[in-house]
């Protein structure tokens, strides 16, 4: 579950470090992002000399929380960190790489390119 001044980390290498999620996208009263959701997000720390800066605002979607995810046929499945993947107004990552395991529910969602770059899709 990731809320308004929650803290990211970012699963690729876009530049970025850690993100503080300020909007979720989708209805206005959405309170709670999940894996595979879009939030807008403040870069809060950054490599120095990479075209990401601090305290810029970007789009990144959701790929691992600590919330637990149900799945339909009854497994259970959750991460050590809420990470997250920034992306463009497309929806294609900003990274060239991806860090860590991702959900398969991204593939579902059309974000096949992340599925694609990821190490493990679990």
């Amino acid at each position: 579950m990731i809320q308004p001044q929650t803290h990211l980390n970012v699963a690729d290498n876009s530049g970025a470090r850690k993100l503080m999620c300020i909007r979720i996208i989708g209805a206005s009263n959405r309170r709670y992002a999940y894996i595979g959701d879009i939030v807008v997000a403040v870069i809060k720390e950054a490599v120095p000399n990479t075209p990401l800066e601090r305290s810029e605002v970007i789009r990144a979607v959701i790929v691992r929380t600590c919330k637990e995810l149900k799945r339909s046929n009854g497994m259970i499945i959750h991460y050590n960190d809420n990470a997250a993947v920034v992306i463009d107004q497309e929806g294609n990552p900003k990274g060239t790489r991806i860090f860590g395991a991702i959900a398969r529910e991204l593939r579902q969602l059309n974000f096949t390119k992340i599925v694609s770059l990821a190490p493990e899709v679990l």
